[in-house]
Order: structure tokens, then sequence, then C-alpha cells
């Protein structure tokens, strides 16, 4: 009983056994709803994200009581059994299993190091598309007539024979631009239509060419630039790097705890009449 060591067991053994008396949370019976304080505390905070004020007393309560509602409503359709066999329930508990599976996978912040890796292993994902820019004239339709065709070829010939003409003193008034900076096909195809970009194709850059025709009318054109298609640099392309990066992460993560729940069971497929069944079992 003088043992030092015997006093601090002894005075140990009282402060847990206080502990536990005072801090005794009784279990909730079958039959009981507890509305806990942090339970209100949540209610009111999804009611002041909603409405942006503070719920009155009268609207707490009205919280409280369809809170408890559909917690009865939920323990009595579960004593039915009615969520066995119910197609939305099974994809709602599928998709929360598979935000589980994915939320690890997103914790994760990759590095240059492993996103240039990445990029390489998948370069053709990010190819930057061909460019081209370009300078142009336009005739208007509308204005000239059965002229313009004529019109189109003596400007053509005045372009070619000028080093350095300024479209922006030629053709016909337009909203259109009188030169594009190096642009996508697709876009230039977006403003002039897409015969005019395709057309753009067999033209050598440095020449004037044409008459390209559009909705617009007719245009004559010069490519000051081809740019080629080529892969991407991480500086370019980063975010899109990062994204599926991200993305294949997640998909991995899934169908690796997918497959170790799947060793948990044994999947036996029956043959239905009419349908021929896979063979064998999946363990």
């Amino acid at each position: 009983l003088k043992e030092p060591l015997a006093h601090f067991l002894a005075l140990a053994l009282a402060i847990f056994a206080l502990y536990g008396a005072l801090n005794r949370t009784p279990e909730t019976k079958p039959d009981e709803i507890v509305v806990t304080g942090a339970k209100i505390e949540q209610l009111a905070g999804l009611f002041v994200k909603t409405r942006q004020r503070p719920p009155t007393a009268d609207e707490v309560k009205g919280l409280i009581d369809d809170h408890v509602k559909e917690e009865i409503l939920y323990r009595e359709a579960l004593a039915l059994g009615l969520d066995k066999d119910d197609t939305v329930i099974r994809r709602r508990l599928r998709l929360k299993m598979e935000f589980l599976s994915q939320a690890q996978a997103e914790a994760a912040s990759p590095g240059d190091a492993e996103l240039e890796v990445f990029l390489q292993q998948n370069a053709d994902r990010f190819s930057i598309e061909p460019r081209i820019a370009l300078r142009q004239v336009f005739l208007n339709p509308a204005r000239r007539g059965e002229a313009i065709e004529q019109d189109a070829t003596t400007l053509l010939a005045t372009l070619r024979e000028t080093p350095a003409p300024d479209p922006s003193t030629l053709g016909d008034p337009t909203i259109l631009p009188a030169g594009l900076p190096p642009t996508r096909k697709a876009a230039i195809g977006e403003i002039f239509g897409g015969t005019f970009a395709q057309a753009l194709d067999s033209a050598a850059p440095g020449s004037w060419f044409g008459p390209l025709r559009s909705s617009f009318g007719l245009h004559l054109v010069v490519i000051d630039e081809s740019q080629p298609a080529r892969r991407a640099t991480l500086g370019e392309a980063r975010g899109s790097v990062a994204q599926a990066w991200a993305q294949e992460r997640r998909q991995k993560a899934e169908e690796a705890q997918f497959a170790e729940r799947l060793k948990r069971y044994r999947v036996r497929i029956e043959a239905q009449a009419g349908v021929a069944a896979p063979p064998g079992e999946r363990p």
C-alpha cells in the first residue's frame, strides 16, 4: 500500500471511472429518435445557405419536425425492404462507393516531373493543331454585281505585283478581319466558312491567290505563316495534362479497389432461355 506505483494506478483507475460516468452516451433505442444539438445546427446552417438569413424559432421547429418525419419514413421504408431491388437507390449507393474510391486519388497532387512523364506517354492526346496566319481582301457581290469575277482577277494581279500591299486600302468594306494571326483551321472555318478553310490547304505561303468563295462574297488571300501540327510542351498544356492525369489516377484507383472487393465474392452466372451465358464462374 505504500508503493507510489500502486497509488498512481489507483488514481488513474478512479479518473478513468469518473470520466466514463460523466461522458456516458446512452445508446439509441430502435424506436427512439434523438435530434442532437449538432444536427439542429446543421439544419440551421443549410437553411442559412439557402435563404441567406438565419431561421426564426418557428422555422427551426419546422426543420426539426421535417427531419423527424424523414427519419421515421426512412426507418419504416428500410423495415419494409423498400430499398431492395430499387434501381435508383442502387445507382445512388454505387456512386457513393465510387466517390469513396476516388477520394484518395484526388488528394494527390502531381509534380512537374510526374506530369512530364505522363505527357510523354500520351503525347498524341495533347498535340497542337496546325495554325495559319493570313490576310484577305474582300469583294462584295452586292456592290460589284456581275463584274465581281473580273474585278477579282484584276485586283489579284495588282496584289501579286505589289511587294507589300495593305489589304485595308483595297477591296470593299466589311466587318470581317483583314488578317488573322496563327489560327486553327477550325476557327478560320467558323469565321469564313468550311469551304474557305479547306481551300487553304492547297495554297503556298507568301503568294496571293483566289478568289475563294464564302457566304459573304469573294476573297483574295495570302498565307503569311503556316505552322504544322506539333506536340505540346508541359507549359502549354499543363491544365489539360493535370486534369487527364487526375482522371486516369482516379480510374486506376477505382479499378484496383473494385478488384480487391471482387475477391471477396464468388459470382455465378446462370443461363437463361434463349440467351447464351458465358462459360465458367468468376471467383
